[in-house]
């Protein structure tokens, strides 16, 4: 089935925060504090969302959401623009998808000359954190401090702005 990728639509919040828990309820036991936290912070983020400047991205198969991905360019802070929100749903999983959409979202930020691009994360997710590094996403920090309450190590990755000659740009 093809894939078509958009921005919002209405019920694409729901969908994000349903395939969230549908991964991380089941393999990491994650729940309410998660489910909240992550529904509050992707609600303010849409309120503000710049779209000259952040992405909201969302990819269909047919009326069905297969992931998503977010580029808070606006609100990433001093240390450039924060990717966010990335899921893929368990159908889709395996198939490109998920380097689609980072490609995507890279791209995006890129373009807006957001600089570096930055992301949290947690230990123990090995084929994202593969997929980031094939970006060009590095370790910076890790900690024992878990934000997402699930008894997890989280991690920080760091891509740094490439240079404008660069081959790591990453076009859409």
């Amino acid at each position: 089935m093809q894939t078509v990728f958009d921005g919002y639509r209405p019920g694409a919040l729901a969908g994000v925060l349903g395939l969230h828990m549908t991964y991380y309820a089941r393999e990491w036991g994650f729940g309410l504090a998660f489910e909240t936290k992550l529904a509050a912070e992707l609600a303010r983020f849409l309120v503000r969302f710049d779209p000259a400047r952040d992405l909201f991205l969302t990819a269909w198969r047919g009326d069905r959401l297969a992931g998503s991905i977010s580029m808070d360019v606006s609100g990433g802070g001093t240390d450039g623009a924060h990717l966010r929100w990335f899921v893929v749903a368990d159908e889709a999983r395996g198939a490109g998808l998920g380097r689609q959409l980072l490609a995507r979202a890279i791209g995006h930020a890129d373009g807006v000359s957001a600089g570096p691009v930055w992301l949290t994360t947690f230990a123990g997710l090995d084929a994202a954190r593969a997929l980031y590094e094939s970006f060009g996403f590095r370790l910076r920090a890790e900690s024992d401090a878990d934000q997402w309450q699930g008894g997890v190590r989280e991690q920080s990755f760091l891509r740094p702005a490439p240079s404008p000659a660069s081959p790591e740009r990453f076009a859409p």
